[in-house]
Parts: C-alpha cells; sequence; structure tokens
C-alpha cells in the first residue's frame, strides 16, 4: 500500500511511516572533516565517526572470497504454489531435517506467519516464527536462536516493517552467516523486497510527475523518471540486484526501469505472483512457478545524463523469463525452457 504525506520543505511526498534508527554515515562523516573550522575539531569528528562505525553491526560485504554455501528463494507474492514450498522445505534440508525460522514482522497481523509454519511441518520441516523488536533483534540471545537453523523465511507486508525490526542487528548479521554456511533464505512479497540493496519501499516522491492524478486516484508509478523511487536499505542478500514483487499483476514496470536507469550498475529483477527466482550459490538465477521474472539489465545501455531531460537510455536488454528458464548475472546470459521448433 503506498502512504504518502506532503513535505512542506522539499514539496516532495514522501512516507508516513515511522522513521528507521539511524545510522552513521561513515563517509559522509570523514568528508566533514575536511569542512570543520579547525584542526581540532576535524580529529574529534573522525574519532566519532570511527567509534559509531565500530559499535553499529554492519551486514557483511561482499567478499572476493569463497561465496554463499547457501541459497535464495524469492517469491513474488501472492498464492504460493505447492511447488515453491516443498522446494523450500527440500533446500532446508528435506522432511526431518529441515530447520526453519520464519520472521513474519513486515506484517501487524498477530497471526502472521502461523499458516505458513504449519505448511512448512505438514511437509516434515520444524518451524517456528520469531517475533523481534530491533532492540530484541540485536541481542546475542536472538542471534543465537539461529545457531543450527537450516532455512530462514522473511513473510510478506510492509518491508520497511522488517528492515526496522531486523537492519543492522546481530540477528540480520546472523542471518547473513547461516546463509554463507549453507542455509537457504527465502521471502515473499515484502519478504522478497528485503532481499537487495536498494531497496524498493512502495512510496515515491513525485506521483504521476507533472501530471499528478487526482487526489482520491490509486494510480501509482505512472512515469519512468529519476529521483522518484523511494528506497532504503535492504538486507542485501543479492547484490548487484534490484529486486521487486507483483511485478506482472501490479504492473510494476516503471518503477523498476526507473530505478535500474538510475543505477545501471544494479540488474533489476521484478517476481510476478506466485512465481519464485531460486539464487544458486554459483549466483545464476532460475525460475520456478507459474508466472514469469522480468529482468532489467542496463549495464551495456547508454543512460541520459542527469539534468539532461527526460530519463532515457538505449541498448537495454530486457528478458521474460518463464518457469524453467535460468539467468546469469556475471553474463548477461539467458536461457528459456525448451520449447516446440518452429516450422520452417
Amino acid at each position: 500500500m503506498q502512504r504518502v504525506v506532503h513535505d512542506v520543505k522539499t514539496g516532495f511526498k514522501k512516507t508516513d511511516r515511522p522513521e528507521r534508527p539511524s545510522t552513521v554515515d561513515c563517509q559522509s562523516m570523514r568528508a566533514a572533516r575536511w569542512r570543520t573550522g579547525s584542526a581540532r575539531a576535524a580529529a574529534v569528528a573522525l574519532v566519532l565517526a570511527i567509534s559509531a562505525c565500530a559499535s553499529t553491526p554492519s551486514r557483511p560485504a561482499a567478499a572476493s572470497g569463497p561465496g554463499p554455501k547457501g541459497r535464495l528463494l524469492i517469491v513474488g507474492g501472492g498464492p504460493i504454489p505447492d511447488e515453491i514450498l516443498d522446494r523450500f522445505v527440500a533446500l532446508a534440508g528435506g522432511p526431518g531435517r529441515a530447520r526453519i525460522v520464519i520472521f513474519p514482522m513486515a506484517s501487524s497481523s498477530a497471526d502472521a506467519g502461523v499458516e505458513l509454519a504449519g505448511d512448512f511441518r505438514k511437509r516434515g520441516a520444524e518451524a517456528e516464527r520469531l517475533v523481534l523488536t530491533h532492540e530484541q533483534a540485536d541481542s546475542e540471545d536472538a542471534a543465537r536462536r539461529l545457531e543450527g537453523v537450516t532455512g530462514i523465511w522473511f513473510g510478506g507486508g510492509d518491508q520497511v516493517l522488517l528492515t526496522k525490526a531486523l537492519g543492522h542487528t546481530r540477528v540480520e548479521a546472523a542471518i547473513h552467516r547461516r546463509y554463507m554456511d549453507g542455509a537457504v533464505v527465502g521471502g515473499t512479497s515484502a519478504g522478497a523486497a528485503v532481499m537487495s540493496t536498494p531497496m524498493i519501499t512502495g512510496d515515491e516522491k513525485h506521483v504521476g510527475g507533472s501530471r499528478p492524478p487526482a487526489k482520491d486516484s490509486s494510480d501509482a508509478f505512472m512515469t519512468i523518471a529519476r529521483d522518484n523511487i523511494v528506497t532504503e536499505d535492504g538486507f542485501a542478500m543479492l547484490p548487484g540486484a534490484i529486486v521487486d514483487q507483483h511485478f506482472i499483476r501490479r504492473r510494476r514496470h516503471n518503477r523498476l526501469i526507473s530505478l535500474v536507469l538510475e543505477n545501471p550498475t544494479l540488474v533489476g529483477v521484478g517476481i510476478d505472483e506466485s512465481t519464485a527466482l531460486e539464487v544458486e550459490p554459483d549466483g545464476r538465477w532460475k525460475v520456478i512457478g507459474e508466472s514469469v521474472a522480468f529482468v532489467v539489465d542496463a549495464r551495456q545501455a547508454s543512460v541520459t545524463p542527469a539534468g539532461k531531460g527526460a530519463l532515457g537510455a538505449a541498448g537495454v536488454k530486457l528478458s521474460v523469463l518463464p518457469a524453467g528458464s535460468t539467468y546469469e548475472p556475471a553474463t548477461g546470459r539467458s536461457t528459456l525452457p525448451e520449447v516446440a521448433s518452429r516450422k520452417p
């Protein structure tokens, strides 16, 4: 759901969600050293920045060494087919071995995740919900609850609520460690959005651009434009990508294309409902489920420069990948499932 309020100072429309806990921008603090009025003030600012960075739990940076042993299973929302639930349990170790933790905090419902936990148990897995506040998630006790877990699931709802609860905490760090050690990490809807940084929040600054819709309109993301899509930090489980969800059903092409053209080094993937993207340890993507994944690759494209008119590009590579398709982000190569050959 889109919820925006008017910012009197900027003229932008922005989210009315509670602000996430502030974190220190280390690079900005270092740069501030050169703007201070005296060398002593600069030194003090630098020491404070270093101390704050050291005390803030951070997610692991992309390493040049061994990659993750685990897999991702990213679902685009909507009804989750049995095929996808079966696959998640199998990746978590299978019946009798899978130990799954569900984080349902994206939803405000007290029963969020209960039915899903039951679905996993029916498939022979141990499954429990773990509901945490940000303070609780930053405790060693909470992080230790993930020891031995083979599957981690992020529920649907509002992705900002989920990152507010888990972002930059010891639990988030533990999730990354479990993934590196071989656990499968999955999620649906909001739980798909959190997989990437930048994370699409669902808000925009300039609804309709120069032609805003009526105040009672539900229209959104009507333009391809710069400085419009609101993003925040996600969990960065899928480096080098931007993840969108409910993609075909809710016609979210404009917002993903806008973000990719603003960040052309990142590959955009819009996953439709009842469909999942499985990310293998070698980085290859595989599509399963009932619909398609839509890939936007502008890494070799020419993009119009900022301040020079409308946002545009030439040479963008698009792929519409049904179940059985694969995509290799490193090369941009996609393959479709076998189809009947055309007659000459």
